[in-house]
C-alpha cells in the first residue's frame, strides 16, 4: 500500500475555523461525510488533500479552512468509519439473542469482515509504516475498541479482568482480520476464531 501523499504545494495549513458557527460546523460535517464515503469506497492508498477535495466537490483551500491538514482530515474520516464499525458490532453483539460472552464476541466477526471496512485495516498498516505520522490513528482505534469490548464482558468481572480479556480479544481479532485480508484464507480465519472462542469459554468457566 502506498503512503498517502502530502500536498506540500498548497502552503501552510489554515486553522480550522468552522467550529465558530453552527453553519460552519454543519459544513465541516458535510465535507467530512463525503470524504469518509470516498475513503470507504476507494481505501487509503494515494489519499491526498486534492483527492479529498474532488470527492467532497470542493477545493483543497476550503478543506484547509475546516481541517488542519490532510493528516487531520484522514484521521477524522478513519474515526468516522471506526465509529460505524463499533456501533454495528455492538448492535450485533447485544441484540438480545447473544447471551454469553462467547456468543457476543462471535457475533462481532460478520460485522468486522465487511469489505467496506478494509480502510480500517489499512490505517493500522500506515501506523506501522510511519508511527510518527499515523500512530495516533492506531492508538485511538485501540482505545475505542477496548472500551467497546469491555462492555461485552460479563457484568461480574473486575475492571482489570475486563481490560485483560478485552486486550486478548482485540489482539486476536485484529490479527485474524489482517491475516484474512492479506491471504484471503477464510478457513484459517475461521479456525483461529474457533480457537479464540474456546479460550474465552475457558476464561469464563474459570471465573464461575
Amino acid at each position: 500500500m502506498e503512503v498517502p501523499a502530502r500536498d506540500d504545494d498548497v502552503g501552510p495549513p489554515a486553522y480550522p475555523r468552522s467550529r465558530r458557527s453552527p453553519r460552519g460546523e454543519a459544513r465541516r460535517r458535510d465535507l467530512l461525510a463525503r470524504v469518509t464515503e470516498d475513503l470507504q469506497a476507494h481505501g487509503l492508498a494515494e489519499f491526498s488533500l486534492r483527492r479529498a477535495a474532488r470527492a467532497a466537490g470542493t477545493t483543497h483551500k476550503v478543506l484547509l479552512y475546516h481541517f488542519r491538514d490532510a493528516d487531520d482530515l484522514l484521521a477524522q474520516a478513519v474515526a468516522q468509519l471506526r465509529t460505524r464499525r463499533i456501533d454495528g458490532g455492538l448492535a450485533a453483539a447485544l441484540d438480545g439473542s447473544h447471551r454469553s460472552f462467547v456468543d457476543r464476541v462471535r457475533a462481532l466477526w460478520p460485522v468486522l469482515v465487511g469489505d467496506e471496512d478494509a480502510p480500517l485495516e489499512q490505517a493500522i498498516g500506515l501506523a506501522m509504516y510511519d508511527p510518527a505520522r499515523y500512530g495516533r490513528i492506531a492508538a485511538d482505534a485501540s482505545e475505542d475498541y477496548l472500551r467497546a469490548l469491555a462492555d461485552l464482558c460479563p457484568a461480574g468481572w473486575t475492571e482489570r479482568r475486563r481490560q485483560e480479556v478485552s486486550a486478548l480479544v482485540l489482539a486476536a481479532l485484529r490479527g485474524l482480520l489482517l491475516a484474512r485480508r492479506t491471504s484471503g484464507d477464510e478457513d484459517a480465519a475461521a479456525a483461529g476464531l474457533a480457537a479464540l472462542e474456546r479460550a474465552l469459554a475457558r476464561e469464563v468457566a474459570a471465573g464461575e
